[in-house]
């Protein structure tokens, strides 16, 4: 009798599990911020900001070092909650999920890549960096993991150059490879939205324009957001721009409109060159 119950319990434990996962937070793949302020201990690194940043696009975000680019960017993977003395208010909305709300931080996540500034691939193999992520959500089954690393590599249009290295250590990449293969681990749990902090500003200028054309590839599986110091790389590659100064969102529209007949002067001295 004790053992029929004892049966029954993880049953239904088990078919919790299975509908928690199946039944995952909906992010969706454009970004809604409403009155969006941050403070680090008393210093307001942003200031009221608002920002609808549309689905299968790339928006850049464009300004000086310390204007809060960065800073809010890892506000929409909650990046920011590592921060000691970090508070922040307003609405961020992915889809129609507060993120900030009733939100599983680790499936946030997983819906929401990051590559960084320098690359950081782990101290092992290229088919155990992109495997990582899904091993961490439960995937072990080699079949399906060697699906996962093939499609990763080739979203990352890097399965040509590395399908005979998968097993030799990433850490002998070139650096233009190894941001490459970052990009490739963070797409291995299918995000809706990638973030971007200056993703080519530690590369030569032919792995910067390899890591464009990828980026303009993939805007139409993935809603892209990227900090960048080169206008021209804005120009080039984002469909709409955010100009950022000292933590407040000056400007945010179609690039080519800003870029030819920006509406404030903040702005048309910055991308004059007047000041920056």
């Amino acid at each position: 009798m004790l053992f029929a119950r004892l049966k029954e319990k993880i049953s239904v434990a088990k078919k919790e599990k299975v509908k928690s996962v199946t039944e995952a937070t909906p992010f969706g793949c454009n970004i809604s911020v409403e009155k969006a302020n941050l403070w680090y201990g008393d210093f307001h690194a942003l200031k009221n900001i608002d920002i609808e940043i549309p689905e299968n696009k790339i928006t850049a975000f464009i300004g000086p070092s310390g204007c809060g680019k960065s800073t809010f960017l890892k506000c929409f993977n909650r990046m920011n909650d590592l921060v000691e003395g970090c508070r922040i208010e307003g609405v961020f909305r992915l889809g129609e999920v507060d993120i900030y709300g009733k939100t599983d931080v680790n499936e946030l996540r997983r819906n929401v890549g990051m590559v960084f500034q320098k690359p950081n691939p782990f101290p092992m193999s290229v088919y155990d960096n992109i495997a990582y992520g899904p091993r961490t959500f439960g995937v072990h089954k080699r079949a399906l993991l060697d699906e996962i690393v093939e499609r990763s590599l080739r979203q990352a249009a890097m399965w040509e150059e590395l399908k005979d290295r998968l097993n030799k250590s990433a850490l002998g990449l070139s650096g233009g490879q190894q941001q490459r293969l970052c990009i490739a681990r963070a797409l291995a749990a299918q995000p809706k939205i990638l973030l971007m902090d200056e993703p080519t500003s530690a590369l030569d200028p032919i792995s910067t324009g390899k890591i464009e054309d990828l980026c303009y590839d993939l805007k139409n599986d993935v809603t892209i957001v990227i900090v960048t110091h080169n206008m021209q790389q804005a120009t080039r590659i984002s469909d709409k721009t955010g100009f950022f100064l000292l933590g407040e969102l000056v400007e945010y529209g179609d690039t080519m409109e800003m870029f030819s007949d920006p509406k404030k002067e903040k702005t048309k001295n910055y991308i004059t060159g007047r000041f920056g």
